[in-house]
């Protein structure tokens, strides 16, 4: 069964009423009103220029909307509800994900290519190790999440998982695709123990959001320590060899992580960023410009550039409104990004580092962030640099210019980082298949 476009429908506290509402609010092209739905977190990351943007370019690969099927919700945690609802097109279909809170706000909101559920990558062996969930942290802020303890005796070399930027969970869920699962799979199946977890800014979107000062300081390291302490607790791991693995702004967080936890033995950085993040957002703004010109991406540049200049500015103080910043994020949280060095904080640990890129990344890129880190580090006996040439963002391998199109089929980590890792973790070990 599937509702044609043009039915009228109102928000309201049922999940699927809502869900449904904001996909026939984005046919016609209300997309200020869906961020008036969004809950602070999200509103920190889209605007309703980018929503705009990102709904034009997907219905522009697809054609018109035909019919907006059926909602199907599942709980996602206390007071979260999330909804699919499967939109056809005239060349295809997709899906728009959302979580809805119990007050009826959006927490998140994915434009999906209808696919399969998550399969696990052809190099992971759920025989050769077991799964368990964990408490991180304590207190209001605690989340869960899930070791991943290889079969057989240890002591072996364990690794936190720390995702990128964004309300990510353990999986770092990404349509179909769940990449930190795919390398905890992959990991495990080698021989080490793996610990990711639900990021605080999923579990506690709206505590995070009144929590006044909060910083990428505080998104990452309390927790990341934490975890890291736990997983040398986990029987069969030597507490000497627990590493810290961070994706994306996860790699940027991981030095600062380190440099928080004396105990950690090093550090995996993959796609970490060391360009100003705010060069960066109008960098990858004028990119997804250039794929898609138009009207909406014109003022997409127009606006990252504006806020990007208010980031820059040496008035920025706490007083500056976050709805003057870059993704709506507070004016503490830029000026803690804006004195953040991540290569001068690695640079100063005593600590060897494996550092990957992949040679398609249009987010972090070969000449404008791995290029930080080579001029910082490269010296460094201690720190392998490695670029995979044929991988994106999420370590996809694929061919052609990076799109987000390309992100959006079901995929798995590139087989040859994920054996990498483990070999650079546990040397000698015999390579994963």
């Amino acid at each position: 069964m599937s509702r044609k476009v043009g039915v009228g429908m109102t928000t309201g506290t049922d999940p699927a009423a809502t869900a449904v509402a904001v996909v026939e609010m984005a046919c016609k092209g209300r997309f200020t009103e869906i961020e008036r739905l969004f809950a602070p977190p999200l509103r920190a990351l889209v605007d309703a220029e980018a929503l705009r943007a990102a709904w034009t370019s997907v219905i522009g690969k697809r054609g018109p909307v035909a019919a907006i099927g059926e909602p199907v919700s599942e709980p996602v945690r206390a007071g979260l509800v999330g909804v699919s609802v499967p939109v056809a097109c005239e060349r295809g279909e997709l899906a728009v994900v959302v979580a809805v809170d119990h007050d009826g706000m959006l927490n998140d909101l994915r434009l999906a290519a209808a696919t399969a559920p998550w399969a696990p990558p052809p190099y992971a062996d759920p025989t050769r190790f077991d799964e368990h969930d964990v408490t991180v942290g304590d207190g209001p802020l605690a989340v869960t999440g899930t070791v991943s303890l290889p079969r057989g005796p240890g002591p072996r070399a364990g690794v936190v998982l720390l995702s990128g930027g964004g309300p990510f969970d353990r999986d770092a869920t990404s349509g179909a695709s769940k990449p930190l699962k795919d390398l905890a799979w992959g990991l495990a199946g080698g021989g080490v123990a793996v610990l990711r977890f639900d990021k605080v800014t999923h579990t506690h979107s709206g505590r995070v959001a009144d929590t006044a000062g909060f910083t990428m300081a505080d998104e990452y390291v309390p927790h990341a320590v934490a975890a890291v302490r736990l997983l040398q607790r986990q029987p069969g791991v030597d507490p000497a060899r627990v590493f810290v693995l961070g994706h994306s702004m996860g790699g940027k967080a991981a030095p600062r992580v380190a440099a928080a936890e004396a105990s950690v033995a090093g550090l995996v950085i993959m796609a970490g960023d060391t360009q100003p993040m705010h060069q960066a957002a109008v960098r990858v703004v004028r990119y997804l410009a250039a794929l898609d010109p138009g009207p909406a991406m014109e003022a997409a540049v127009e606006a990252f550039t504006r806020q990007a200049a208010m980031v820059a500015s040496p008035g920025l103080s706490p007083s500056t409104p976050a709805e003057a910043l870059l993704f709506g994020w507070s004016a503490e949280y830029w000026l803690d990004l804006r004195g953040y060095d991540p290569v001068a904080t690695a640079a100063a640990l005593d600590k060897p580092m494996f550092i990957l890129q992949g040679g398609r990344d249009y987010q972090v890129t070969v000449a404008d962030d791995l290029s930080g880190w080579e001029a910082g580090l490269a010296h460094r006996p201690d720190v392998t640099i490695r670029v995979y040439d044929a991988d994106d963002h999420l370590f996809f391998p694929g061919a052609g210019p990076s799109t987000p199109a390309g992100y959006e089929p079901p995929q798995h980590v590139d087989p040859a980082v994920v054996a990498d890792i483990v070999e650079w973790l546990t040397p000698g070990s015999p390579p994963v298949r």
